[in-house]
């Protein structure tokens, strides 16, 4: 029994050891290969920590108690859960919900409104400027009704067309498009 949990142990230690050098060699290596373990308690990280824990306190419970092989090994099956399910709830789980991403496609601007930073011309490209969440963003611009806009001028993103914002003069009266 302590060869299993030996085995464990040195299993679940060699996995952090090989996960912090190695991680994002074996995570783009094994990329997809993974996927069936996407449901959250069934993460890397919560069955390793498990594993790990099963084979420390056996060992630990064995050498320090004069326990049955059977009592050891169901207090070490206990502790590791209850130690999977801590790492769980107050790692990983805080951590996916944490996951932010500033990506964006360029199609999500449809609709947005910004401002022109160099002047469109009637049938050119300039630049307008288009706040995304905590930052700004500027991509190139033509007149949808194919006009003048000069610098400064407050606009509203209509299509996007070749990677070219399609854009017109907001009105700012009525907030919407002239």
């Amino acid at each position: 029994m302590e060869t299993l949990f030996w085995s464990c142990l040195a299993g679940g230690i060699l996995f952090a050891v090989v996960s912090v050098v190695l991680g994002d060699l074996v995570s783009h290596a094994l990329d997809g290969l993974l996927d069936f373990l996407s449901v959250d308690f069934l993460k890397p990280m919560v069955i390793a920590s498990a594993v790990t824990v099963f084979g420390g306190a056996g060992i630990l419970l064995t050498h320090y108690t004069s326990w049955s092989n059977a009592a050891v090994v169901l207090i070490a099956a206990v502790l590791a859960i209850v130690i999977a399910a801590l790492v769980f709830f107050f790692y990983v789980k805080p951590m996916n919900n944490s996951e932010n991403s500033t990506a964006y496609s360029i199609r999500e601007l449809s609709g947005r409104i910004g401002e022109v930073t160099i002047p469109i011309p009637e049938s050119g490209f300039g630049e307008v400027m288009i706040k995304l969440g905590a930052g700004n963003t500027v991509h190139i611009a033509s007149s949808l009704e194919r006009c003048v806009l000069a610098a400064g001028t407050r606009i509203v993103v209509v299509d996007v067309h070749d990677g070219v914002l399609r854009v017109t003069k907001l009105d700012e009266k009525r907030g919407d498009v002239v």
